[in-house]
């Protein structure tokens, strides 16, 4: 792809997307950088061995900001934590952490972090991201704190993953807990939290099927429409519908259509490329229809000895897709031949029960497409900007990874040699 610097004027801009431009705001004229990094990230804590963990960490989200141009929303996850020793266990750096929104502005080519907003519950307590109990969205892993104390569950632990910024100022936000869609005003507090259970404020429910979700790979990617009344989930991997062994070689994905006024629900199968790719990052809304979405492997962009191979982002259509809702409502979903959707596997699957996926079609290969190499691990948020510019993020995993013996270790870029940064990349794509 041939690279461009595109500029935008700010009354163009907010005007393509329907909001009403600030009589008090001065006209101004906006230059997207191919690339953007977080300034000087605080250091959150260090460890005994000398590791920084920093804050850090906002990349698993972005959304922009209708009104300003140089403003992006970012959104962190559940905080600082690596794979434990034992089964199904992980340790979290710091319990106590509070997920949070971060406002950035684009300043002289630099993200600079303007406010911090952390969300809380509907008191106004802070939320954490420690696993939630049985029942209300247990992901089946234990939780241990850097000196190997169990942490105890707990209802106000979200995962978040996905992020939507309404029209409105506030937020949408989706986790891989629950799986859990939450409202936050501007201020962070909850409005409402809608999960299979209906554990939340609110009480509203997502189908129950979602429950099924694998951990660690729930609603990853979070989307609405452009006339702000739909949300558009999308699960990270294939749900362990009905269990992981049978769907080992499931490529289906399902994505959750939320009214938001009335509730009401529609589900449609996603076809990942691939069994060995991490899944789906996230989603964002070019219509009423089209979306967005980016997959990815695990692997780090121009990493000399074991280089990543698939990070793209791909166009679908749900316009012409399968409903595949089960009006019972059913644990495992709506059967075909008596086999989940996720059982079907793939395409021919799909077609021989009658599922029309949705459509998918590439637009960005982020390993080929962008004027230097990509050279991160995780591209994990997308923001789609007036005159289509897509917006990147990556997660940073606040500077640190597993080091292998139940601690950490800072995580650093192959290609830079450095500690990895929040950044957003900025592209002009056709659509």
């Amino acid at each position: 792809m041939k690279k461009e610097i595109t500029t935008l004027a700010f009354a163009i801009a907010i005007g393509v997307v329907g909001c009403k431009k600030n009589s008090d705001s001065p006209s101004q004229e906006i230059v997207y950088p191919d690339v953007a990094e977080a300034s000087d990230p605080a250091t959150l804590f260090t460890t005994n061995s000398g590791v920084k963990v920093y804050n850090g960490g906002f990349g698993s989200a972005v959304a922009a900001d209708p009104n300003d141009p140089a403003v992006f929303y970012m959104l962190t996850d559940r905080g600082s934590n690596v794979a434990g020793q034992m089964t199904n266990s992980i340790i979290i750096g710091k319990p106590d952490f509070t997920p949070q929104i971060g406002k950035f502005r684009l300043k002289d080519g630099k993200l600079v972090l303007e406010q911090t907003i952390e969300l809380k519950n509907a008191a106004g307590g802070k939320l954490n991201g420690v696993p939630n109990p049985v029942g209300m969205g247990a992901s089946g892993e234990t939780a241990y704190d850097l000196n190997g104390q169990v942490i105890t569950p707990s209802a106000d632990g979200i995962d978040s993953e996905g992020l939507v910024r309404a029209s409105d100022g506030s937020f949408w936000v989706s986790d891989e807990y629950g799986p859990h869609i939450a409202h936050f005003d501007a201020s962070g507090k909850t409005i409402e939290r809608i999960n299979p259970f209906g554990s939340g404020a609110g009480g509203r429910k997502i189908p129950v099927v979602f429950a099924n979700r694998r951990a660690n790979r729930g609603m990853e990617g979070l989307a609405i429409t452009p006339n702000g009344k739909t949300l558009v989930g999308i699960m990270q991997s294939p749900m362990y519908n009905p269990s992981k062994t049978a769907v080992a070689n499931s490529t289906v994905l399902r994505i959750l259509t939320f009214d938001i006024a009335t509730g009401a629900t529609k589900q449609y199968a996603y076809l990942m490329e691939n069994t060995t790719l991490t899944g789906v990052s996230d989603v964002v809304a070019v219509n009423a229809t089209t979306f967005l979405t980016i997959e990815r492997d695990g692997l780090f962009g121009g990493d000399p000895t074991n280089p990543a191979a698939f990070k793209k982002v791909f166009k679908i259509d749900i316009s012409a897709a399968t409903d595949i809702s089960d009006a019972a409502n059913g644990a495992t979903g709506k059967l075909y031949g008596g086999k989940t959707v996720e059982e079907l596997n793939n395409l021919a699957g799909l077609t021989s029960a009658g599922i029309t996926p949705v459509t998918k079609t590439l637009v960005l290969d982020l390993l080929k497409d962008l004027p230097s190499v990509y050279p991160h691990d995780k591209a994990e948020g997308l923001a789609l900007l007036p005159g289509n510019i897509l917006v990147i993020s990556n997660d940073d995993d606040f500077g640190v990874v597993d080091n292998g013996a139940s601690g950490f270790a800072q995580k650093m870029v192959p290609l830079t040699k450095s500690v990895d940064r929040n950044r957003l990349y900025f592209v002009k794509v056709k659509l």
